[in-house]
């Protein structure tokens, strides 16, 4: 998982390591990728556009063993300002991404994540 918000960070350029070949990817836009190779598309292309040079920092990480070799990682964290597809500028935002990383020999890789921008309280 960390491993993740690093490439993040970096904007995917790296060969990844950290997911397994069928990495099911939820974006919070509502798209999905199924497999490594269509998520690390979809994931560098955002990043060379509208979220080039944007962060996304965790603050929490809680991790929850479904079984020895199966876990949920919620991570919550903040992302950079950037502007999005639409034109619109977006301030620093509260994000929450559930990791579903499972224990492939020695290794925990991810195998799905799903990502929400968290709404802000009314005013």
């Amino acid at each position: 998982v960390q491993a993740f918000y690093m490439a993040f960070d970096e904007g995917f350029v790296k060969p990844v390591d950290f997911a397994t070949d069928d990495w099911y990817h939820i974006n919070p836009f509502g798209g999905i990728d199924r497999g490594l190779a269509a998520t690390l598309k979809t994931v560098r292309e955002v990043h060379t556009t509208f979220l080039k040079g944007v962060t996304d920092t965790p603050e929490d990480i809680a991790i929850r063993f479904a079984s020895g070799d199966v876990a949920v990682a919620t991570v919550t964290s903040t992302m950079s300002p950037y502007t999005g597809p639409d034109g619109v500028k977006q301030r620093p935002q509260k994000q929450v991404r559930t990791f579903i990383v499972v224990k492939r020999g020695e290794r925990w890789l991810i195998m799905q994540d799903h990502n929400t921008t968290v709404a802000a309280p009314p005013a």
